[in-house]
């Protein structure tokens, strides 16, 4: 939903890199290294894309030629799908927006649920906040890339109005909310995520990255990957939504898309925000930020920590060099229900997409690999010892076969 002005804050880097071998889009890997120094982000330029700005490669304008709106098969994408609304049929299907169907509020405008009166069909109903952060080209983009998009970790556009001056998108309706909710918006007798949905939820969000990445024709750059843009349904089937900010990727031998910072702060490339150079490799430190979300359940950003663990890369980055403080990093929510070898695996993942330097960072098909297998070692607190700190520090020595190292 939301999406803010961003910076990152410490972008010191991980030692390790990952062997990087894409068997799509491999000219488009390539990245410029960012500088040593995040001190030096220019903060001026993290400004709002100029719609009027005709160099920006964006979705929206890659898409006016036909030829490049096709999918990987070379058949048209099957537009029909998406319906056109009237304005009278959404104010019917939520009542007249009434406060009862609210469901929250971004960048964009607010949510309510809905109910399609000819259907009877349940869906989300964003309505564009024409003062808002976002405006008319973040809508269009929207509804041109989810036009092309068909997957099943991508949420699913229903539809959408534009009356008058109504811009409002139709969603299917995920009944699990956000991620965000899940982790840091814990109502009264609602239990926390376990480690078996938390890995989940990781691999399917990098199945939908990757699909971006990977299978779209033209690829498309997410820039706004977080835990409020991952929808989740009763199974915690994991759904990426809002891609109002996305970009068609480097084409040709280009290596990136230059253009002014957006996205939201915390979850931002310290290397695209001091230089407006977007990769494919932004999204994967996204990506990482999100992981690391998963598994400390900690903000990215958080003010009311002491000042040397608000930025939560900046506070993580020491620990991934200790095996012996991995267990730290554990979400106490979790109370010492994980496996202490897939917490050491997804660490090191999230590592290793944390990198300072773009090039060093994962492809996202390598990510989805080793989170499909994490997701697939099911965790049973009936079966296998329950951690504590002092028991994690004891297995600090666990064979480490298996596994990729920060």
């Amino acid at each position: 939903m939301g999406c803010f002005l961003c910076s990152d804050g410490d972008p010191s880097a991980a030692k390790s890199s990952p062997k990087n071998t894409r068997k799509n889009n491999s000219k488009n890997d390539k990245s410029h290294p960012s500088s040593d120094n995040s001190k030096s982000t220019p903060t001026t330029e993290f400004k709002k894309d100029n719609p009027k700005d005709s160099n920006q490669s964006s979705v929206a304008n890659e898409n006016d030629d036909k030829n490049k709106n096709k999918s990987p098969d070379n058949k048209e994408p099957n537009k029909a799908k998406v319906r056109t609304f009237t304005y009278a049929q959404l104010v019917t299907a939520t009542n007249n927006f009434k406060g009862a169907y609210f469901l929250g509020e971004g960048g964009f405008g607010k949510v309510y649920k809905g109910k399609l009166e000819d259907s009877d069909q349940i869906v989300a109903i964003k309505q564009l906040d024409l003062d808002g952060s976002q405006g008319i080209r973040e809508f269009v983009v929207e509804v041109l890339t989810l036009s092309m998009a068909e997957h099943p970790n991508l949420v699913k556009l229903i539809g959408y109005c534009a009356e008058a001056k109504q811009r409002l998108l139709v969603y299917e309706f995920m009944p699990f909310g956000s991620l965000e909710d899940h982790l840091h918006g814990l109502r009264l007798n609602k239990k926390p995520l376990d480690w078996n949905a938390r890995m989940k939820i990781a691999a399917g969000a990098a199945r939908g990255l990757e699909y971006l990445h990977d299978q779209m024709n033209p690829a498309v750059i997410y820039r706004d990957l977080k835990c409020s843009n991952i929808l989740l349904n009763r199974e915690y089937h994991a759904k990426l939504s809002d891609f109002g900010l996305a970009k068609v990727g480097p084409l040709g031998d280009k290596t990136h898309v230059s253009t002014r910072v957006m996205g939201t702060y915390g979850y931002c490339a310290p290397d695209y925000a001091m230089t407006g150079q977007l990769t494919f490799k932004s999204d994967i430190y996204s990506f990482g930020v999100v992981l690391l979300e998963l598994i400390t359940g900690r903000r990215p950003i958080d003010d009311t920590k002491p000042a040397s663990e608000q930025n939560l890369v900046t506070w993580a980055r020491p620990l991934f060099k200790d095996r012996k403080k991995f267990y730290k990093m554990a979400d106490p929510e979790l109370e010492g229900k994980y496996p202490v070898r897939g917490l050491y695996q997804a660490l090191a993942i999230a590592a290793m997409c944390l990198q300072e330097q773009p090039n060093m960072r994962p492809l996202v098909a390598d990510v989805v690999t080793a989170l499909n297998y994490l997701a697939t070692q099911k965790y049973d607190p009936l079966v296998h010892p329950v951690q504590s700190p002092w028991r994690s520090r004891s297995r600090s020595n666990i064979d480490q076969g298996g596994g990729v190292s920060p």
